[in-house]
């Protein structure tokens, strides 16, 4: 009889444990060095989020091969919800089309939800004659393959937003990959290189300051921080809409009681004001949803990189 009640009290506590979230330390792994956008944004997060659960979040950085590396130990991380992948959106639905991965992004890792987004913008030097994204256009089309435009490396969400707009602009450039995007916005401003598209939160204060001219932001919408540059499709370009989203994932099958329970959590902390200034003033949009919301945008995405790629290296 004693076994019995042993073995129902086993049975109603492996029942419960998805419930049970956290029993320890949770870890925010991210795919990247420390000190980049995503890495910020896991730390700014981390401290709101241990609030609101009631215990201690760590930020854990993995870089490697684009942010697969990262990526790939937590699809193998153990489904209990203390080991969650904060990231772009690159590693899970660009770098499958450049590189071979372990695993499927859209099957081997649970979408919990969109923790904030920023658009690129198209940026060029102060001193640069150009004004507008026509301008820009009109150059290209008088000079194929002369203008230069800066990423922060081959593959990156900047060098790819360039290939797509010389696909929808039918114009071709020069792609000048460097190792991250501050040698790259270091020789932007120093006219080096002719233009680049930058996410908002990387070039923000530069253009503030006046160092940098925003031509265009590439989302569906303008940017709170830049009201008064408009978008892509406003400048000619109708449908352009390439958006920085950075997302929450955990690993496979955590089931949907415990997704739901991080979701609501990472959620409530999103909400904290502190948080959204500190974020707004960066250029990002907070941008909470649900996990079939963060599904769709994945698929969505990798559908429209998907062709973009092609014929690509990240060598």
């Amino acid at each position: 009889m004693f076994k019995k009640v042993l073995f129902a009290l086993a049975l109603g506590a492996a029942a419960s444990g998805a419930l049970a979230w956290p029993n320890k330390p949770v870890t925010l792994l991210v795919p990247f060095p420390p000190g980049g956008s995503t890495d910020l944004i896991a730390r700014q997060l981390s401290s709101k989020l241990g609030e609101k659960i009631g215990g201690t979040v760590i930020v854990d950085n993995k870089a490697g091969a684009t942010g697969t590396i990262g990526a790939a130990q937590v699809a193998r991380s153990p489904a209990d919800g203390h080991t969650l992948l904060v990231t772009s959106l690159g590693p899970l639905v660009i770098a499958p089309h450049l590189i071979k991965v372990s695993y499927d992004a859209l099957k081997d890792l649970d979408p919990i939800t969109v923790v904030v987004q920023a658009p690129n913008v198209l940026v060029v030097p102060a001193a640069s004659p150009y004004k507008t994204l026509a301008d820009v256009v009109a150059y290209q089309k008088a000079h194929p393959d002369r203008m230069t435009f800066a990423s922060s490396g081959n593959g990156s969400s900047d060098h790819l937003t360039a290939e797509l707009y010389w696909l929808e602009s039918g114009t071709t450039g020069v792609h000048v990959p460097y190792k991250g995007g501050g040698p790259a916005v270091s020789d932007l401003l120093g006219g080096q290189v002719d233009a680049s598209f930058q996410n908002v939160n990387t070039v923000f204060q530069q253009i503030k300051a006046g160092k940098l001219r925003a031509l265009a932001v590439t989302g569906a919408k303008r940017s709170p921080v830049l009201p008064d540059v408009p978008t892509m499709a406003e400048s000619g370009l109708p449908g352009f809409d390439v958006g920085g989203f950075f997302g929450l994932y955990g690993p496979p099958k955590l089931g949907a009681d415990l997704v739901k329970k991080i979701n609501e959590a990472t959620r409530r902390a999103l909400l904290n004001p502190e948080l959204q200034k500190a974020w707004g003033e960066q250029g990002y949009v907070v941008w909470s949803g649900s996990p079939e919301q963060l599904a769709q945008r994945a698929t969505a995405e990798r559908a429209m990189w998907g062709p973009v790629t092609k014929g690509i290296s990240v060598d």
